[in-house]
């Protein structure tokens, strides 16, 4: 199974946004709210890449609009990069959860989902041509990169990639709201600013 064949023929945002939501290429679309798509300049100089839209991202329809996003949010502020100039999206475009009580509790996608959503990022990609593309945790790094990558190992790295002239990879902002306690917290929020400093420092 692939999103391929639901991918339109002419490629513009406003467009591929209006079509994932017809999107059956994995099995995810059948429980999640709706495809939750990328969103910001069209053009942007930089691309934020997540994993997957959360509970949040899947009831309002807008990707980093939970606590991860708010985080992303001020850190992005910290370091002097103005969010509405960037474009935010994910690897996998429906939310996974497993259901326990009244809570939906985020569920990692496995290759297979991922490999199926590849198409819409490959085109998200195509239509905006960043200058700089940032992963947010392992599972974008990995699908961007290919699986033996480390973001542990090479994080605020960069290096050239097909879709952009930079590439490179940090933790996702949920890593830092789940540091067990205050001082991990605070450490994990540093080094995430001192990758997003040199993204900055990028441009």
């Amino acid at each position: 199974m692939s999103a391929a064949e639901f991918l339109p023929s002419k490629m513009t945002l406003p467009i591929l946004q209006e079509a994932v939501q017809g999107c059956h290429g994995c099995e995810l679309y059948k429980h999640a709210t709706r495809a939750v798509f990328g969103e910001g300049r069209p053009r942007a100089s930089i691309v934020l890449i997540g994993e997957q839209p959360g509970d949040e991202e899947d009831r309002h329809g807008h990707p980093f609009v939970g606590p991860a996003g708010r985080m992303l949010d001020r850190a992005l502020v910290e370091v002097g990069i103005d969010r509405s100039t960037v474009y935010v999206t994910n690897a996998v475009k429906h939310f996974k959860f497993e259901e326990r009580g009244k809570r939906r509790i985020h569920k990692k996608p496995n290759g297979t989902e991922l490999k199926a959503c590849r198409p819409w990022l490959e085109a998200e990609m195509a239509v905006i041509k960043p200058s700089v593309l940032v992963c947010l945790g392992a599972t974008a790094a990995q699908t961007v990169f290919g699986p033996a990558w480390r973001v542990t190992k090479e994080r605020g790295r960069f290096v050239e990639h097909p879709w952009a002239p930079h590439a490179t990879s940090t933790i996702h902002p949920s890593a830092i709201l789940r540091a067990p306690t205050e001082e991990q917290r605070h450490a994990e929020y540093a080094a995430f600013l001192a990758d997003l400093k040199k993204v900055h420092a990028m441009m």
